[in-house]
Parts: structure tokens; C-alpha cells; sequence
């Protein structure tokens, strides 16, 4: 019997419906979130209202409902909780529940899009031009190295949220002016592409590899994609992903500009966009599941259809006490 504790579940029935199944009713899932309005939890075997993350007994009462369901894995599906998992990996430890996940140090590099350019550039991957500092930004438009339209957004910002498309340095300095804490970011004009991996929690082995087309996004999730594949994608993603040293689930955002592929964005979670990998052959719950029975997983990258469409839309949940 393996219990799982999924954290700030909100609309992501799919990967609570994924967890269940990958079970085969020999555990249970258990679901939370600070909103009885997240249709998620109604659809996990039991659930609990709690606190926002940043609530100082947040923690506590993460670790009561772990010991009062006997939770053996816990994850979250929002990047600021990731952090926070990861940093009292031990405490979980101490009451017998695995952390799916990646380090404190990776979740923490992840959210601040600063720290990811800078550690990308230094291992020599492509990447988006970023500034923190907007004087350095206007000496690179000045040397031509650099041109707007660019993109401004919170330097550990997340789900799309706060981004402005700026064309001209006079909404620079008003941006700046209301929130120093702004990164300035390269637009870069080629086709989006998500990326689903799985990375052994055992072995650190990358055992999967799907990657979609974006097509359409919408409140900065993908709405629309195609499946494809190409086994340089394959190899690029393979080397990135272990000098990183990244472990478990998790989703990245790739830029193919002429030709060549630019990494953008790391989400070390299950992304919005991943029930498409799973619909298309790519069970990363089953692997889940599998590693924390103590079973390392084989392989498999690219096992799946090419040339397959999701197309997201809505649905209606109707609750009532």
C-alpha cells in the first residue's frame, strides 16, 4: 500500500484521476489546497482544507495529515511550495514520507529566472538575454546586441503572471519604478515547445522524455499542442537535465529559433500541459509508483505517437455541502 499527498491540487484533476489509477486501489490519494473551490480535491479519496503555504503553521499541518493518513509521498503542483518540501525534506523523512521532487538548491534556481539564465549561460546552453540591472540592459541596445520588444517579468514569478511585452524604455523605467525585483528578458521569436521528463528518484536516470509543439497558450499554460519528436531534442534535454541534477517529475519550456533550440524555463513539477504526455503513452505516475516501492525504472525514452493534438477545454464541477 503506497498513500499519496498532493498539495495545492487546484484544477489538476487530471493528476489526481492519473494518481489514482497508476495505484490500482492499493493505496489511496489524499488531496489539499487552501480553497474548498479547487475541484481537485473531489476527485481524490479523501481531502483537506489548509492554510495558504505561507502560513506559519502551514508546515505543521502538512505534517499531521501525513501521519494521521499514513502518507509514504508527498508533491506539490505550484512552484513556491516546491521549495519548501524540499527544504524540510528531513522533517518528511523523519515520518517515513518521500519528498517527489527535486533538491532545495534546483527548486530554488528554477523560480528565480536570474539564477537559471546565469547557470545556463555558464554551462554554455542557449538561452534568453536577462537583466536585472536595466542599465546594463540599455548599454546592450546601444551596442545593437539587444533589441525591443522584450519581456519584463518578476524575477521568481510564476504561472505567467505579471508579464508585460515592452516596446520602448520609457515603460522600462515605469515597471521599474513600481517593483525593482523585474527581470528584463530577450524575446525570443521561434516555436514554443514543452518538454515532460521523468528522472529516476533511484537511479537519477532519465527514464522519459515527451515533447509537444505549443500551439496555443492561455494563462501561461499550454492550451493547445501537438506531439513530436526529435532525438537531438532528445539528447539536449538528456545532457541538460543530469548536469542539472534534477530528480523526479518535471517540465521545461525550449525555444526553437532557426534551428536552434534555447532552454527558457524549468518547472520541477508536473506542468499544466503534462495529460498530454499521458494520454499519449507517457506514464509518469506509473513511474512514480513504481519508485517509491523501491523499483527502479527502465528507459524509455520517446515511446510515444507523434503527430498527436491536445486540445484543452472546459468542463463544469458542481459541489454542495
Amino acid at each position: 500500500m503506497r498513500n499519496i499527498l498532493i498539495l495545492s491540487c487546484g484544477t489538476r484533476n487530471k493528476i489526481v484521476q492519473y494518481f489514482k489509477k497508476a495505484l490500482a486501489c492499493q493505496g489511496m490519494i489524499v488531496a489539499a489546497d487552501c480553497s474548498n473551490l479547487a475541484p481537485a480535491l473531489y476527485d481524490a479519496d479523501k481531502y483537506y482544507i489548509v492554510p495558504r503555504i505561507t502560513d506559519e503553521e502551514y508546515l505543521d499541518i502538512v505534517y499531521d495529515i501525513c501521519e494521521k493518513e499514513n502518507i509514504n509521498a508527498v508533491l506539490s503542483l505550484i512552484d513556491p511550495e516546491l521549495s519548501l518540501l524540499a527544504e524540510n525534506e528531513a522533517g518528511f523523512k523523519k515520518r517515513g514520507v518521500t519528498v517527489i521532487g527535486s533538491s532545495y538548491d534546483l527548486c530554488e534556481m528554477s523560480l528565480d529566472k536570474m539564477r537559471m539564465y546565469e547557470w545556463l549561460k555558464e554551462h554554455g546552453y542557449k538561452c534568453a538575454r536577462s537583466y536585472t540591472d536595466k542599465d546594463f540592459f540599455y548599454q546592450d541596445i546601444r551596442k545593437g546586441e539587444i533589441s525591443f520588444p522584450v519581456f519584463v517579468k518578476p524575477v521568481r514569478g510564476s504561472a505567467s503572471v505579471a508579464i508585460s511585452k515592452v516596446d520602448d524604455k520609457e515603460t522600462i523605467e515605469v515597471l521599474f519604478s513600481h517593483d525593482n525585483n523585474l527581470i528584463i528578458q530577450e524575446l525570443l521569436d521561434g516555436q514554443e515547445i514543452g518538454a515532460d521528463v521523468y528522472i529516476d528518484m533511484i537511479s537519477g536516470e532519465i527514464v522519459s522524455i515527451f515533447t509537444k509543439k505549443k500551439i496555443k497558450m492561455r494563462a501561461g499554460e499550454t492550451d493547445k499542442a501537438v506531439s513530436f519528436k526529435d532525438k537531438y531534442l532528445f539528447e539536449l534535454i538528456s545532457r541538460f537535465v543530469t548536469e542539472a541534477g534534477y530528480r523526479g517529475q518535471i517540465d521545461i519550456d525550449i525555444f526553437n529559433v532557426n534551428g536552434e533550440y534555447y532552454i527558457s524555463e524549468v518547472n520541477p513539477r508536473f506542468g499544466g500541459g503534462y495529460p498530454h504526455a499521458y494520454e499519449s503513452g507517457c506514464d509518469h505516475m506509473r513511474l512514480v509508483v513504481e519508485n517509491l516501492y523501491g523499483r527502479r525504472n527502465k528507459k524509455d525514452i520517446g515511446r510515444y505517437q507523434e503527430d498527436v493534438y491536445m486540445m484543452k477545454f472546459s468542463e463544469v464541477m458542481i459541489w454542495g455541502k
